[in-house]
């Protein structure tokens, strides 16, 4: 019974790395970027949502659309003043820079929200069910799917469709991409205010599980990233498989040894993947044509 529900737990907990981790994909593949603020734009979809739905009494529906539309905003302003004044200079400062804006952000929320953890009550996470002998919430089993079918939506759209296929040059060729009639700035704004839009979501997500803190995002982005390295970061499946991985790992780890090892194990078996495959689960080397 433990194992069974530390595996369901695993799960749910390894989507929301993936989904955080694919965040780090989409910009990533649109643009050659990624976005740092990844675990900061988890916290503030979780606080926003709190804020809206609970402190101010708006219909959840509302609330959530609500807090994505904030985490899209939040996304557009990290490419437009910390991402793209440095990509247009050949400059590798955006990582820096994302970085310096999550910090800031998570400041804001720490002086505004406060650092007490918050409980987020949801209709999915009051009554455990049974499930192959193991009690657990519904809201369980719905995170790895809404992870999953985002991926698979995520691969459809890049890989199988012209449209798809025409964004994927952006990051390839620039001037290409214009010659087929892509907007190419809008289309990487575009894609970091998804990466921000999957993070919020997942910060929705998780909160009933985990609270609501200040700085609830700070290690999973961290995990996320390593789950996006460890998946390799152009495949969306990869990415998600990793992120399930992961979670597998560190909830059994956590049941058997004790969370005390947790850390020390998962990243353990990170480094050690990396060393196996260096371009990840399901990544492939870049081709750079002369």
């Amino acid at each position: 019974m433990l194992i069974t529900s530390s595996i369901i737990s695993g799960l749910g907990l390894g989507s929301m790395y993936g989904l955080i981790a694919l965040g780090f994909h989409v910009t990533y593949v649109l643009s050659g970027t990624v976005n740092f603020a990844q675990g900061s734009s988890m916290t503030l979809g979780a606080v926003l949502g709190y804020l809206f739905a609970l402190r101010m009494g708006w219909p959840m529906p509302l609330a959530v659309a609500a807090t994505l539309a904030a985490c899209a905003l939040f996304g557009l302003v990290v490419e437009r003043f910390l991402v793209r004044p440095f990509v247009s200079r050949r400059s590798e400062a955006w990582l820096m820079a994302t970085v310096a804006g999550g910090i800031v952000l998570d400041n804001l929320m720490l002086f505004t929200f406060g650092k007490e953890p918050r409980s987020f009550p949801s209709p999915l996470a009051v009554k455990p069910v049974t499930l192959f002998g193991a009690g657990v919430y519904p809201l369980q089993m719905v995170i790895p799917v809404v992870g999953l079918g985002i991926a698979l939506a995520l691969h459809l759209t890049l890989r199988h469709t012209y449209r798809g296929k025409a964004l994927l040059a952006v990051v390839q060729n620039r001037d290409a991409a214009r010659l087929m009639g892509i907007h190419v700035r809008r289309t990487v704004a575009a894609s970091f205010a998804l990466s921000t839009v999957l993070a919020g979501l997942a910060g929705l997500l998780i909160a009933p599980l985990y609270n609501v803190n200040s700085e609830m995002g700070t290690l999973f982005g961290i995990k996320a990233f390593a789950v996006a390295i460890l998946g390799g970061i152009t495949s969306a499946w990869g990415v998600m498989l990793a992120g399930l991985l992961y979670g597998l790992i560190e909830a059994l780890v956590t049941a058997s040894l004790g969370s005390s090892y947790t850390q020390i194990v998962a990243f353990s078996v990170v480094i050690l993947a990396l060393v196996a495959m260096p371009h990840g689960l399901l990544g492939r080397a870049a081709v750079n044509k002369v």
